[in-house]
Protein backbone atom coordinates (compact mmCIF):
# COMPACT_ATOMS: atom_id res chain seq x y z
CA UNK A 1 0.00 0.00 0.00
CA UNK A 2 1.08 3.66 -0.14
CA UNK A 3 3.15 5.14 2.49
CA UNK A 4 3.12 8.91 2.45
CA UNK A 5 6.22 11.41 3.67
CA UNK A 6 6.23 8.86 6.98
CA UNK A 7 9.64 8.16 8.74
CA UNK A 8 9.37 4.39 9.81
CA UNK A 9 10.47 3.87 13.64
CA UNK A 10 11.25 0.95 15.26
CA UNK A 11 9.81 0.43 18.96
CA UNK A 12 12.83 1.83 20.90
CA UNK A 13 12.90 4.90 18.69
CA UNK A 14 8.99 5.48 19.49
CA UNK A 15 9.78 4.97 22.76
CA UNK A 16 12.36 7.67 22.74
CA UNK A 17 9.85 10.15 21.29
CA UNK A 18 7.42 9.18 23.63
CA UNK A 19 9.89 10.22 26.43
CA UNK A 20 11.42 13.53 25.02
CA UNK A 21 7.58 14.94 24.50
CA UNK A 22 5.37 16.88 27.40
CA UNK A 23 1.90 17.90 26.45
CA UNK A 24 0.79 14.67 24.36
CA UNK A 25 -2.83 14.13 22.76
CA UNK A 26 -3.78 11.23 22.21
CA UNK A 27 -5.93 10.64 19.35
CA UNK A 28 -8.30 7.52 18.56
CA UNK A 29 -10.29 6.98 15.70
CA UNK A 30 -14.55 7.13 15.10
CA UNK A 31 -16.47 5.25 16.22
CA UNK A 32 -13.70 3.72 19.24
CA UNK A 33 -13.73 -0.12 19.15
CA UNK A 34 -11.42 -1.82 22.32
CA UNK A 35 -8.03 -1.70 19.86
CA UNK A 36 -7.65 2.09 20.27
CA UNK A 37 -9.41 2.78 23.38
CA UNK A 38 -7.41 0.46 25.09
CA UNK A 39 -4.71 1.81 23.37
CA UNK A 40 -5.51 5.23 24.52
CA UNK A 41 -5.95 4.42 27.73
CA UNK A 42 -2.97 2.81 28.21
CA UNK A 43 -0.96 5.45 26.86
CA UNK A 44 -2.21 8.04 28.74
CA UNK A 45 -1.64 6.01 31.78
CA UNK A 46 1.72 5.29 30.96
CA UNK A 47 2.66 8.77 29.87
CA UNK A 48 1.05 9.51 33.57
CA UNK A 49 3.53 7.45 35.56
CA UNK A 50 6.37 9.49 33.48
CA UNK A 51 4.72 13.01 34.92
CA UNK A 52 3.54 13.95 31.68
CA UNK A 53 0.35 16.13 30.98
CA UNK A 54 -1.41 13.67 28.11
CA UNK A 55 -5.33 13.68 27.25
CA UNK A 56 -6.98 10.96 24.98
CA UNK A 57 -9.33 12.61 22.30
CA UNK A 58 -12.25 10.94 19.83
CA UNK A 59 -14.22 12.12 18.09
CA UNK A 60 -17.22 9.60 19.18
CA UNK A 61 -18.14 8.97 22.67
CA UNK A 62 -16.17 6.03 24.41
CA UNK A 63 -18.51 2.81 24.27
CA UNK A 64 -19.87 2.35 28.24
CA UNK A 65 -18.48 -1.46 27.65
CA UNK A 66 -14.73 0.40 27.58
CA UNK A 67 -15.65 2.88 30.37
CA UNK A 68 -13.34 1.15 32.82
CA UNK A 69 -10.03 2.40 30.91
CA UNK A 70 -11.11 5.33 32.42
CA UNK A 71 -8.91 7.88 29.76
CA UNK A 72 -8.49 11.37 30.93
CA UNK A 73 -10.55 12.73 27.92
CA UNK A 74 -9.14 16.78 26.38
CA UNK A 75 -10.87 19.42 27.46
CA UNK A 76 -8.34 21.89 26.20
CA UNK A 77 -6.45 22.03 29.00
CA UNK A 78 -3.10 22.17 27.64
CA UNK A 79 -1.65 23.17 24.23
CA UNK A 80 -0.53 20.05 22.67
CA UNK A 81 3.27 20.04 21.86
CA UNK A 82 2.99 16.17 20.04
CA UNK A 83 -0.27 14.47 18.99
CA UNK A 84 -0.06 10.95 19.15
CA UNK A 85 -2.84 8.61 16.72
CA UNK A 86 -3.05 4.73 18.29
CA UNK A 87 -4.48 2.05 15.57
CA UNK A 88 -5.71 5.10 13.19
CA UNK A 89 -4.41 3.97 9.68
CA UNK A 90 -5.58 7.00 7.80
CA UNK A 91 -6.51 10.55 8.38
CA UNK A 92 -10.47 10.00 7.23
CA UNK A 93 -10.98 7.66 9.71
CA UNK A 94 -10.34 10.54 12.79
CA UNK A 95 -13.94 11.74 12.01
CA UNK A 96 -14.84 15.39 12.29
CA UNK A 97 -16.63 15.29 16.28
CA UNK A 98 -15.15 16.87 19.18
CA UNK A 99 -12.94 19.46 17.35
CA UNK A 100 -10.81 16.55 16.13
CA UNK A 101 -10.12 17.75 12.76
CA UNK A 102 -8.05 20.66 13.94
CA UNK A 103 -5.49 18.23 15.68
CA UNK A 104 -5.43 16.00 12.66
CA UNK A 105 -3.67 18.46 10.45
CA UNK A 106 -0.29 17.68 11.68
CA UNK A 107 0.03 14.31 13.56
CA UNK A 108 3.14 13.48 14.96
CA UNK A 109 3.35 10.40 15.87
CA UNK A 110 1.41 6.94 14.83
CA UNK A 111 1.11 3.19 16.36
CA UNK A 112 -0.59 1.31 14.01
CA UNK A 113 -1.02 -2.54 13.15
CA UNK A 114 -2.78 -1.53 9.93
CA UNK A 115 -0.86 -2.81 6.68
CA UNK A 116 -2.65 -0.21 4.39
CA UNK A 117 -1.51 3.00 6.56
CA UNK A 118 -1.58 5.91 4.80
CA UNK A 119 1.72 7.16 5.83
CA UNK A 120 0.01 10.65 7.11
CA UNK A 121 2.21 11.18 10.90
CA UNK A 122 5.33 12.54 10.58
CA UNK A 123 6.62 9.42 12.55
CA UNK A 124 4.95 6.03 12.52
CA UNK A 125 5.61 2.61 14.18
CA UNK A 126 3.83 -0.23 12.04
CA UNK A 127 3.57 -3.55 12.39
CA UNK A 128 0.69 -5.05 9.26
CA UNK A 129 1.50 -8.20 11.01
CA UNK A 130 0.50 -7.46 14.67
CA UNK A 131 -2.91 -8.75 15.57
CA UNK A 132 -3.78 -5.26 17.15
CA UNK A 133 -2.34 -1.78 18.03
CA UNK A 134 -2.06 -2.72 21.35
CA UNK A 135 0.45 -5.44 20.81
CA UNK A 136 2.86 -2.92 19.57
CA UNK A 137 2.35 -0.46 22.46
CA UNK A 138 3.17 -2.98 24.56
CA UNK A 139 6.49 -3.49 23.47
CA UNK A 140 6.24 0.69 23.48
CA UNK A 141 5.34 0.72 27.10
CA UNK A 142 8.11 -1.81 28.57
CA UNK A 143 10.68 0.09 26.13
CA UNK A 144 10.20 3.16 28.11
CA UNK A 145 10.46 1.32 31.25
CA UNK A 146 7.24 2.30 32.40
CA UNK A 147 5.57 -0.52 34.82
CA UNK A 148 2.90 -2.36 33.20
CA UNK A 149 0.52 -1.86 36.19
CA UNK A 150 -2.44 -4.63 36.45
CA UNK A 151 -5.13 -1.35 35.12
CA UNK A 152 -2.39 -0.39 32.05
CA UNK A 153 -2.42 -4.88 31.55
CA UNK A 154 -6.32 -4.55 31.38
CA UNK A 155 -6.57 -1.68 28.78
CA UNK A 156 -3.81 -3.40 26.30
CA UNK A 157 -5.44 -7.00 27.42
CA UNK A 158 -9.25 -4.91 25.93
CA UNK A 159 -7.10 -4.11 22.90
CA UNK A 160 -6.03 -7.32 22.23
CA UNK A 161 -8.86 -9.72 22.97
CA UNK A 162 -11.25 -7.46 21.09
CA UNK A 163 -9.23 -7.35 18.00
CA UNK A 164 -8.65 -10.85 17.55
CA UNK A 165 -11.95 -12.05 18.70
CA UNK A 166 -10.63 -12.96 21.97
CA UNK A 167 -7.80 -14.59 20.02
CA UNK A 168 -10.01 -16.72 17.34
CA UNK A 169 -9.11 -14.26 14.53
CA UNK A 170 -7.14 -15.92 11.47
CA UNK A 171 -4.25 -12.41 12.89
CA UNK A 172 -3.45 -14.50 16.20
CA UNK A 173 -0.05 -15.32 16.09
CA UNK A 174 2.16 -17.29 18.57
CA UNK A 175 3.35 -13.36 19.62
CA UNK A 176 -0.15 -12.67 20.54
CA UNK A 177 -0.42 -14.98 23.09
CA UNK A 178 2.88 -13.93 24.58
CA UNK A 179 1.33 -10.75 24.95
CA UNK A 180 -1.65 -11.92 26.55
CA UNK A 181 0.28 -13.83 29.23
CA UNK A 182 2.70 -11.02 29.96
CA UNK A 183 -0.64 -9.02 30.30
CA UNK A 184 -1.74 -11.61 32.93
CA UNK A 185 1.36 -11.65 34.78
CA UNK A 186 1.20 -8.28 35.43
CA UNK A 187 -2.30 -8.23 36.52
CA UNK A 188 -5.03 -8.03 33.90
CA UNK A 189 -8.53 -9.26 35.47
CA UNK A 190 -9.00 -11.74 32.49
CA UNK A 191 -11.43 -13.88 33.66
CA UNK A 192 -13.66 -10.73 34.39
CA UNK A 193 -12.88 -8.78 31.18
CA UNK A 194 -13.68 -11.91 28.94
CA UNK A 195 -17.10 -11.82 30.72
CA UNK A 196 -17.56 -8.34 29.85
CA UNK A 197 -16.00 -8.10 26.23
CA UNK A 198 -17.58 -11.19 24.68
CA UNK A 199 -20.07 -13.17 27.41
CA UNK A 200 -22.20 -10.51 28.03
CA UNK A 201 -24.86 -8.99 25.71
CA UNK A 202 -27.39 -5.75 26.64
CA UNK A 203 -31.13 -6.38 25.86
CA UNK A 204 -31.10 -4.22 23.40
CA UNK A 205 -28.29 -6.08 21.58
CA UNK A 206 -30.23 -9.04 21.67
CA UNK A 207 -33.31 -7.30 20.04
CA UNK A 208 -31.11 -5.80 17.23
CA UNK A 209 -29.28 -9.09 17.08
CA UNK A 210 -33.18 -11.02 16.40
CA UNK A 211 -34.14 -8.60 13.96
CA UNK A 212 -30.78 -9.24 11.92
CA UNK A 213 -30.87 -12.55 11.84
CA UNK A 214 -34.63 -12.25 10.32
CA UNK A 215 -32.84 -10.54 7.88
CA UNK A 216 -30.59 -13.12 6.44
CA UNK A 217 -30.09 -13.76 3.05
CA UNK A 218 -27.64 -15.80 0.59
CA UNK A 219 -26.66 -14.65 -2.79
CA UNK A 220 -23.96 -16.48 -4.98
CA UNK A 221 -25.55 -20.00 -4.57
CA UNK A 222 -25.28 -19.75 -0.97
CA UNK A 223 -21.40 -18.49 -0.85
CA UNK A 224 -22.60 -15.17 0.39
CA UNK A 225 -24.45 -14.50 3.63
CA UNK A 226 -25.88 -11.45 4.21
CA UNK A 227 -27.43 -9.22 7.20
CA UNK A 228 -28.60 -6.14 7.87
CA UNK A 229 -30.46 -3.47 10.00
CA UNK A 230 -32.12 -0.13 8.90
CA UNK A 231 -31.81 3.15 10.90
CA UNK A 232 -34.85 2.71 12.24
CA UNK A 233 -34.53 -0.53 13.47
CA UNK A 234 -31.45 0.40 15.30
CA UNK A 235 -32.94 3.07 16.79
CA UNK A 236 -36.00 0.64 17.53
CA UNK A 237 -33.95 -1.30 19.55
CA UNK A 238 -32.30 1.03 21.45
CA UNK A 239 -28.63 -0.57 20.87
CA UNK A 240 -25.42 1.04 21.10
CA UNK A 241 -24.21 1.82 17.35
CA UNK A 242 -20.92 0.55 19.23
CA UNK A 243 -22.47 -2.26 20.50
CA UNK A 244 -23.46 -3.93 16.88
CA UNK A 245 -19.50 -4.64 15.78
CA UNK A 246 -19.97 -8.46 17.08
CA UNK A 247 -22.42 -8.73 14.31
CA UNK A 248 -20.36 -8.66 11.99
CA UNK A 249 -18.95 -12.26 12.50
CA UNK A 250 -22.72 -13.96 12.40
CA UNK A 251 -23.45 -14.77 8.92
CA UNK A 252 -19.01 -15.88 8.31
CA UNK A 253 -19.72 -18.53 10.52
CA UNK A 254 -22.23 -20.24 8.88
CA UNK A 255 -21.13 -23.45 6.31
CA UNK A 256 -20.50 -22.97 3.21
CA UNK A 257 -20.30 -19.62 3.42
CA UNK A 258 -17.18 -17.64 2.02
CA UNK A 259 -18.05 -13.73 2.52
CA UNK A 260 -20.33 -12.85 4.93
CA UNK A 261 -21.89 -9.33 5.10
CA UNK A 262 -23.25 -7.07 7.64
CA UNK A 263 -24.76 -3.38 6.53
CA UNK A 264 -26.18 -1.28 9.09
CA UNK A 265 -27.59 2.50 8.15
CA UNK A 266 -26.04 5.15 9.36
CA UNK A 267 -27.53 8.02 11.28
CA UNK A 268 -26.79 10.20 8.27
CA UNK A 269 -28.65 7.54 5.83
CA UNK A 270 -25.70 5.88 4.13
CA UNK A 271 -24.69 1.91 5.21
CA UNK A 272 -22.38 0.82 6.41
CA UNK A 273 -20.98 -2.44 5.48
CA UNK A 274 -18.79 -5.11 6.98
CA UNK A 275 -17.05 -7.61 5.03
CA UNK A 276 -15.49 -10.74 6.79
CA UNK A 277 -14.16 -13.67 4.81
CA UNK A 278 -13.44 -17.38 4.65
CA UNK A 279 -9.31 -17.97 4.36
CA UNK A 280 -8.11 -17.80 0.89
CA UNK A 281 -10.99 -14.69 0.06
CA UNK A 282 -9.27 -11.09 0.19
CA UNK A 283 -12.02 -8.95 2.16
CA UNK A 284 -9.53 -6.53 1.53
CA UNK A 285 -9.65 -6.17 -2.06
CA UNK A 286 -13.84 -6.33 -2.00
CA UNK A 287 -14.02 -2.99 0.32
CA UNK A 288 -11.15 -1.17 -1.67
CA UNK A 289 -13.47 -1.29 -4.60
CA UNK A 290 -16.26 0.57 -3.23
CA UNK A 291 -13.62 3.37 -1.13
CA UNK A 292 -13.19 1.33 1.81
CA UNK A 293 -10.17 -0.85 3.09
CA UNK A 294 -9.04 -3.18 6.37
CA UNK A 295 -7.69 -6.36 6.76
CA UNK A 296 -7.14 -9.84 4.79
CA UNK A 297 -10.35 -11.23 6.41
CA UNK A 298 -12.32 -8.24 7.88
CA UNK A 299 -13.00 -4.98 5.83
CA UNK A 300 -15.32 -2.18 5.29
CA UNK A 301 -16.79 0.28 3.26
CA UNK A 302 -19.99 2.72 3.44
CA UNK A 303 -22.34 3.30 0.69
CA UNK A 304 -24.43 6.15 -0.04
CA UNK A 305 -28.12 5.11 -1.59
CA UNK A 306 -30.67 3.23 -0.41
CA UNK A 307 -30.61 -0.43 0.82
CA UNK A 308 -31.04 -2.20 -2.53
CA UNK A 309 -28.54 -0.02 -4.12
CA UNK A 310 -26.04 -0.82 -1.43
CA UNK A 311 -26.90 -4.74 -1.45
CA UNK A 312 -26.28 -4.58 -5.44
CA UNK A 313 -22.96 -2.71 -5.63
CA UNK A 314 -21.48 -4.73 -2.91
CA UNK A 315 -22.65 -7.91 -3.83
CA UNK A 316 -21.17 -7.23 -7.38
CA UNK A 317 -17.87 -6.78 -6.32
CA UNK A 318 -18.41 -9.97 -3.95
CA UNK A 319 -19.02 -11.91 -6.69
CA UNK A 320 -15.99 -10.44 -8.61
CA UNK A 321 -13.83 -11.50 -6.17
CA UNK A 322 -14.93 -14.99 -5.63
CA UNK A 323 -14.92 -15.60 -9.76
CA UNK A 324 -11.66 -14.03 -9.66
CA UNK A 325 -9.35 -16.76 -10.70
CA UNK A 326 -7.92 -17.97 -7.07
CA UNK A 327 -4.45 -17.97 -6.48
CA UNK A 328 -2.89 -20.28 -4.08
CA UNK A 329 -2.75 -19.69 -0.78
Amino acid sequence: MEHGMTEQLNVQQMAEKLLAADNILILCHKNPDGDTVGCGSALYYALLALEKHAAVLCADPIPGRYAFTKPRLFKGEFEPQIVVAVDVASVQLFGEGNGVPQYTRHVDLCIDHHAGNSGYAEFTLLDGSAAAAAELLYEVICAMHVEITPHIADCLYTGLSTDTGCFKFSSTKASTHITAAKLMEAGAHVEELNTLLFDTKSRERMEAERIARNHLEYHLDGRCALIYLTRNEIEQSRVDPADLEELTSLPISIEGVKVGLTLRQQPGGSYRISVRTAKGVDACAIARRLGGGGHTRAAGCELLGNLDNAKSAILSEVEAVLDAPQEEA
